[in-house]
């Protein structure tokens, strides 16, 4: 498994600009070879943008961020929302915050540099959304779902897109959540979801 977007990162040659629409508006992103999904927005974070039960109002933070689609096409399509990003891959950093000047988002958007929650301590959400690269490994995928009712509301959510380890991610997310459940299964993909009390 290709484990390089990943990784943190500083070389940034070979940007490219992709467009798409997505949950009702147009979005534009920088992308590099050196971050994921280069080519076009991939299957998994398009099928979460557009099917992601989201608060009208509120904090969300996209985990794992990348260049920015999920949070920047969420702070868009929702003007009331704020949207934080973290990702450990520094170009990935660079690139949403580039990108979420290019959308006009960027009053509304923090991107923020580090390992999963470790950059958002003392902060809690509305929802927490992550499109988890498989080459994370379950650990990963652990420690995301154990972790996120200390950052999320009373009433919050945990929404991930996964193409494979979806049932162990459940099963680990029926044992920290009350609720949990699939969203939806398609083309391969699994959304989760799971409700904080």
């Amino acid at each position: 498994m290709n484990r390089h977007y990943y990784k943190s990162r500083t070389r940034s040659r070979g940007r490219r600009l992709i467009s798409d629409f997505l949950r009702g508006v147009t979005v534009e992103f920088y992308v590099s070879p050196q971050v994921f999904s280069s080519s076009e927005i991939d299957t998994g974070t398009r099928l979460l943008i557009e099917n992601a039960i989201v608060p009208e109002q509120g904090r969300v933070l996209d985990l794992g961020c990348g260049y920015g689609a999920i949070g920047i096409t969420l702070a868009k399509a929702y003007p009331r929302l704020h949207i934080v990003m973290v990702d450990i891959n520094t170009l990935a950093v660079e690139l949403a915050k580039q990108n979420a000047r290019l959308n006009r988002v960027e009053d509304r958007v923090t991107v923020l540099h580090g390992d999963l929650y470790e950059p958002v301590k003392n902060m809690v959400f509305d929802l927490i959304i992550s499109n988890p690269p498989l080459a994370a490994g379950m650990d990963t995928i652990e420690k995301i779902i154990r972790e996120a009712p200390d950052y999320l509301k009373r009433g919050g959510t945990l929404q991930l897109v996964m193409r494979k380890g979806e049932k162990k991610a459940l099963q680990i997310m029926e044992e920290v959540f009350t609720t949990a459940k699939i969203l939806l299964r398609k083309k391969g993909y699994t959304i989760l979801y799971a409700q904080k009390a």
